[in-house]
């Protein structure tokens, strides 16, 4: 990733370098149901060469880390929507990926739910390194950021770094 000049990367280039560095981490779940949580997860290792006892390892890991294994064999509709929020954080980073793109991740969240998956989002910066860029309207969430970029009509109009202890 460091160093990678993506603007002239091919769609096939490109499209391989975001399915290495970047999980996708979605305001609605997008989970499918008529599939288990461990399924939901497993699905972008389909794509990869790893093997069936890799894949199954990747994923128990992933689901660990969010802390939903012992509800791995449940369905989307068996899931508190929180519980389907960190079942698509544990499909984002099941492949291990760099950075996590969020778009509103606790946007359809009550308050209790929203802060356990932005505590989940810091636990995987301050444990696992990854870099995690959240699109938000909620200043509870943008209050836990390490940087805070304002946008207005698609236009920078402020950005601010601070030093967060959390």
């Amino acid at each position: 990733m460091a160093g990678d000049e993506i603007t002239r990367l091919s769609a096939r280039q490109l499209t391989a370098w975001r399915s290495r560095h970047v999980g996708f981490v979605f305001q609605v779940y997008n989970l499918i149901p008529v599939l288990t949580a461990f399924q939901n997860v497993e699905l972008p290792l389909l794509l990869t060469r790893l093997s069936k006892v890799e894949r199954r390892q990747h994923v128990e890991t992933g689901l660990k880390v969010v802390g939903l294994v012992d509800r791995m064999h449940h369905y989307p509709r068996q899931l508190s929507g929180g519980q389907e929020q960190r079942v698509g954080i544990a499909r984002a980073i099941v492949a291990d990926p760099t950075f996590l793109l969020c778009d509103e991740p606790t946007g359809d969240l009550d308050r209790k739910s929203a802060d356990e998956i932005l505590d989940l989002l810091g636990r995987l910066v301050q444990e696992y390194g990854k870099t995690v860029l959240m699109v938000t309207h909620d200043p509870l969430a943008a209050e836990r950021a390490h940087v805070v970029v304002h946008l207005e009509k698609g236009m920078l109009v402020d950005a601010a770094k601070t030093e967060r202890t959390r």
